[in-house]
């Protein structure tokens, strides 16, 4: 990664051979964004806006023929790393971020064809094995909301990706002490809270809209959880198995209360203070 981002560095050309280059390779097309993103970061409009018209051409060609999640993270990047340059503030970018999910549900509520594809064979399994319980509506409803709260979240990690490849260039160490200082104000928690209130309800806001309003939370919680295991000096084996332990769902929930609570009592400080 180093070395892509010190090729992507090296000039316009070098950075549009790059994305053109991998914008036509499965699954590496994921690095057009994060070179996109670079780009934006460190250069600003004026550069990555032509980059960006370049890196259309290959990921414009896979929307054409069925594939539109590329063409929406590049976007959707490009996009976050404009307010993060501009604002320098990664609780703006992840609110900001929702607009990208709730982009892509859009989406797939206009153009239901490849969802259709995906919910058939749901359905499918659900009567093959007599699962009961299902309202298949409900399972839609769900599902496309899942799909858009599961490419926030990837754009947010692309971003990040990019700040990643920025500091290691430019400024060593930055990005982690950045990733650590990363928290929810008081204000903007219960903003956020207000809104998860009102979606698990069903006031206003669809239900499964949490998962928009629950991600910024959730980054802010690992932030901390990183943060505490630095200043700590404790073994990686701890963030391993922090990870580990985020496949339960009650994880997650638990996450967002600690990002919920940190609002309040900002624990990097008294972890510095303590330390």
């Amino acid at each position: 990664m180093r070395g892509l981002a010190e090729f992507v560095m090296r000039g316009r050309k070098q950075a549009i051979i790059a994305v053109l280059g991998l914008g036509l390779i499965p699954l590496l097309n994921f690095l057009s964004p994060i070179i996109v993103g670079l780009v934006f970061l460190r250069k600003g409009l004026h550069e990555a806006s032509v980059v960006f018209a370049w890196a259309i051409l290959p990921i414009g060609a896979l929307f054409v023929i069925g594939d539109p999640i590329p063409l929406f993270m590049l976007i959707g990047v490009s996009g976050l790393a404009v307010v993060l340059r501009s604002s320098e503030s990664w609780e703006l970018t992840l609110l900001a971020a929702i607009a990208v999910g709730l982009g892509i549900e859009f989406y797939f509520r206009f153009e239901t064809e490849n969802l259709d594809l995906v919910l058939q064979q749901v359905r499918v399994y659900i009567e093959a094995n007599n699962i009961q319980g299902f309202v298949f509506e409900d399972l839609r409803e769900f599902m496309i909301s899942f799909i858009g709260a599961v490419y926030m979240f990837l754009a947010i990690v692309l971003l990040m990706a990019s700040r990643w490849m920025q500091a290691v260039l430019f400024n060593p160490g930055g990005f982690q002490v950045e990733f650590h200082q990363l928290r929810i104000r008081q204000k903007v928690a219960l903003g956020l809270l207000g809104l998860m209130f009102l979606a698990n309800f069903g006031f206003l806001l669809l239900e499964s809209w949490v998962m928009y309003f629950s991600l910024p939370l959730v980054f802010s919680g690992v932030a901390l959880v990183h943060a505490a295991v630095a200043r700590k000096k404790l073994s990686t084996m701890w963030l391993t198995a922090f990870y580990a332990l985020l496949v339960l769902p009650i994880s997650l929930e638990l996450l967002v209360l600690l990002a919920i609570v940190d609002s309040w009592y900002n624990f990097r400080s008294r972890l510095s203070s303590s330390g």
